[in-house]
C-alpha cells in the first residue's frame, strides 16, 4: 500500500477488507458480535467513508493509522488463511477485544 500511496501520491488509498473472505463481507453473523475491520489510510475523509460504509454492513472499524500501518495489516490474510488451508474452515474474522 505505501507503494501505491508514493506512486499515486494525490489518491487517497483506504486498506480495508484484507483479511476476511468474501462469506463475510457483508452482514457478518458471528457468534461474538461483529468482527473488526482493521483499516488504515493517510487522508482522514477518505477513512471516515470506508468506516461508514464498513458499519453499514455490520463491521466494527479499527483505525491503525497512516498507510504504513499497512505493514501489519497486511500479513493478517497469511493469518486468516491458515484454518482456511489446514481446516476448510473459511467462515471467521477477527475481533480487537478491548476494557
Amino acid at each position: 500500500m505505501e507503494r501505491l500511496q508514493a506512486f499515486a501520491p494525490a489518491a487517497n488509498f483506504v486498506k480495508s477488507f484484507n483479511s476476511v473472505g468474501s462469506s463475510l463481507m457483508v452482514d457478518p453473523q458471528l457468534p461474538g458480535g461483529p468482527p473488526s475491520m482493521f483499516i488504515c489510510g493517510n487522508e482522514s475523509k477518505a477513512k471516515q467513508e470506508v468506516t461508514d460504509l464498513l458499519h453499514e454492513i455490520g463491521w466494527e472499524v479499527e483505525d491503525m493509522g497512516d498507510v504504513e500501518a499497512a505493514r501489519a495489516i497486511e500479513p493478517l490474510c497469511i493469518l486468516w488463511c491458515i484454518p482456511g488451508f489446514q481446516k476448510n474452515q473459511w467462515t471467521h474474522a477477527f475481533k480487537l477485544l478491548k476494557l
